[in-house]
């Protein structure tokens, strides 16, 4: 049961991913705080979702525009203080069939699809982090899980100019340095953060950040490689002991490859 005693916060949650997400963290004994713009969708998700809730797992359904400030505030606030804690933030809003053609070309884009694609896959994910980080720095804890698509990356052949777009602004929001260092700060007291990177910029604005040890090294091209050297080099300076278990995030792009990953490993013997 993974999220016992968590309250998670998912947007569009009464269909599509959204909901499938909901589903697994209901299962696994989270409150689980299910937003969606649609009445209907939602009074039908719900019900479902509590029927498979395991031991402790609670579901709540509010009626939201998430693209509207103003009830994006108040669900976060209101979910705050009835709950006193929000554990988990997956933004989910988002899609290309808000217009009439998802796969229009850019010269068949009308300007106003653009803006609504664009709004649509990018304003909720930016309101709800917005709302949440607050309640999630007062805890110092949280996590936030925003949902993006390989068009972001330009890996799609069907998607819209606006769609792509759209996702790799979700995908850059995600990259950017301002969420991650606001994350950061909610750490556990104690618990350090060792970052790797071979850009020497980098290198110099990661060493600013509170509560995180920076490190510059070369890269390989194999992402593991980059892994046991990185691990290496704690245990022969002395942060690590072998055998001990640490927590590797890889977020880095290696050539045409993206490595997104979160795994456990051993600090390597001498």
């Amino acid at each position: 049961m993974r999220f016992v005693n968590k309250v998670a916060l998912i947007t569009a949650a009464a269909n599509g991913i959204g909901r499938a997400t909901a589903q697994i963290m209901v299962r696994e004994g989270a409150t689980v705080i299910a937003i969606d713009n649609h009445q209907v969708r939602l009074d039908e998700a719900v019900p479902a979702l509590r029927r498979g809730a395991g031991h402790g797992g609670k579901v709540e359904g509010r009626l939201v525009d998430a693209l509207d400030a103003a009830q994006v505030d108040k669900v976060v606030a209101d979910a705050a203080r009835e709950h006193g804690q929000i554990d988990i933030l997956v933004n989910a809003v988002g899609g290309s069939t808000v217009i009439d053609n998802p796969q229009a070309t850019t010269e068949q884009l009308a300007f106003t699809d653009w803006q609504k694609l664009i709004a649509f896959n990018l304003d909720g994910t930016f309101l709800f982090t917005h709302a949440v980080i607050p309640v999630m720095k007062r805890r110092r804890s949280g996590k936030i899980v925003n949902l993006a698509s390989i068009a972001g990356r330009g890996l799609s052949i069907n998607s819209s100019s606006a769609y792509a777009a759209a996702k790799g602004g979700i995908i850059a929001f995600t990259r950017n340095g301002d969420v991650p260092r606001t994350l950061s700060s909610l750490r556990a007291i104690g618990c350090p953060i060792y970052a790797f990177m071979e850009e020497t910029h980098v290198h110099r604005k990661m060493s600013l950040l509170w509560g995180v040890e920076s490190f510059q090294m070369k890269f390989e091209p194999k992402a593991e490689d980059n892994i046991t050297l990185a691990l290496e080099r704690l245990r022969d300076e002395g942060h690590c002991e072998p055998g001990q278990v640490l927590v590797i995030v890889t977020n880095v792009i290696l050539g045409p490859t993206v490595i997104d990953s979160v795994q456990l490993r051993a600090v390597p013997a001498r």
